[in-house]
């Protein structure tokens, strides 16, 4: 049984999100491995009393809980079923827990391979960015066997809110799609109605209080539209990872005979917004393709 002071937990991918979510985790009471490819993100959290392991491959033999949090499905490949890797290098009967916004089909794959070796793997993507991480509050999308995530449920609800089991490996990967499409296409009309309320002479603060709390209200607009405001673009998600998401969606939708003319239209802003150099910026500034007065 997955208990604190009992169960050694480890977690690869110490950025923007993964950084507080390994904190909740270590504050519960659980030992805490940790293990990034930038060493200094980590420092913090091995000063607060982390292990800090030198390769994913060490990390895993010393945990019966692997949670990863890392940037694209070529790393999430490399990191589950390369040489070297988790699949490979956990103990028997581990958990191995990847957070990552990644391919639904790649899921099922290390699925199967973490069977095939007696290990127990989940796909469970979130939703919230920085804030939801740092207050512990996030989404949490679960795919796998059932037994699975009932075992490690405690342990996600220290991360997240509002923690659902989606169904068989794969589908907490394609609950994250249809969160990234319904998102797609907010931001752009996000961006869009603050860019016509400053064009046509109205505080945008003033118009965001009308609004925000009406039909057009969402997390996106009552969030990110107040730091497109105060034009602050730092990353609670990075462009570039959104970039990644809707192309994974917009691949599985051809898979599946689906037309996404929104998320299509989406992707070919941010896209533009990347080749601007704004790939390392949060994903409403987007507002930047929009706005004349910004650079």
């Amino acid at each position: 049984m997955i208990k604190p002071g009992q169960t050694k937990v480890g977690f690869i991918g110490i950025g923007v999100m993964g950084k507080s979510m390994a904190s909740h985790i270590m504050k519960a009471g659980y030992e805490l491995y940790v293990y990034t490819r930038t060493a200094a993100k980590a420092e913090e959290l091995v000063g607060q009393g982390a292990v800090w392991q030198d390769t994913p491959a060490a990390l895993a033999q010393a945990c019966q809980v692997i949670i990863t949090m890392v940037g694209f499905p070529r790393d999430v490949e490399e990191l589950y079923l390369g040489s070297g890797g988790l699949v490979e290098n956990a103990p028997a009967g581990a958990y191995l827990i990847d957070m990552t916004t990644s391919s639904p089909l790649l899921a099922k794959r290390i699925h199967e391979a973490a069977a095939q070796a007696g290990k127990h793997a989940l796909d469970a993507p979130v939703s919230g960015g920085d804030v939801g991480a740092r207050e512990a509050r996030l989404s949490i999308m679960v795919g796998g066997e059932q037994a699975d995530y009932e075992a490690v449920e405690p342990l996600l609800k220290l991360m997240g809110t509002n923690v659902v089991y989606q169904g068989q490996a794969g589908a907490g990967q394609h609950t994250k799609m249809c969160n990234q499409i319904a998102i797609a296409s907010n931001m752009m009309g996000v961006c869009e109605a603050i860019a016509y309320a400053q064009a046509s002479g109205l505080d945008p603060r003033s118009v965001l209080k009308s609004i925000e709390s009406g039909a057009a209200g969402s997390w996106s607009l009552s969030n990110l539209g107040v730091r497109i405001i105060h034009g602050n673009f730092e990353p609670g998600f990075f462009v570039k990872h959104f970039i990644k998401d809707m192309g994974i969606a917009l691949e599985a939708a051809r898979e599946m005979g689906l037309q996404l003319p929104g998320l299509a239209l989406a992707e070919s802003l941010y896209k533009r917004l990347a080749a601007m150099g704004y790939e390392e910026k949060g994903t409403q500034a987007l507002f930047k393709l929009l706005d004349p007065k910004q650079e």
